[in-house]
């Protein structure tokens, strides 16, 4: 069961605070409650762009380390395939013997 956050595109939906609509008129006092509510959504809002930020650091940090692995694997492999001497080649490539087996 996916839980609220885990659903996709949810939070880019505007919710009514967002969108300034309101059901009764603002109050004078309810500035402060606003002002309050703007700077909670402020800072969780910074608090997601550091992690998305750490979080992008980390994947790319481990990007360039699968990426370093694949170009060493992929350098002695070809080396190994140099060094192979012709003769052995030459074995590789012919037809394998069959034999029958009766049981």
């Amino acid at each position: 069961m996916k839980g609220v956050s885990e659903i996709s595109g949810l939070q880019s939906i505007k919710s009514m605070h967002s969108g300034g609509k309101r059901s009764i008129p603002r109050a004078q006092s309810s500035a402060y409650l606003d002002l309050y509510m703007l700077r909670k959504e402020k800072d969780r809002l910074e608090k997601d762009i550091y992690i998305l930020d750490k979080r992008k650091k980390d994947i790319q940090n481990k990007l360039d380390e699968v990426n370093k692995q694949m170009d060493k694997l992929q350098k002695s492999a070809t080396e190994g395939k140099e060094r192979l001497s012709p003769a052995v080649k030459k074995h590789s490539e012919k037809d394998w013997k069959t034999l029958s087996l009766r049981y």
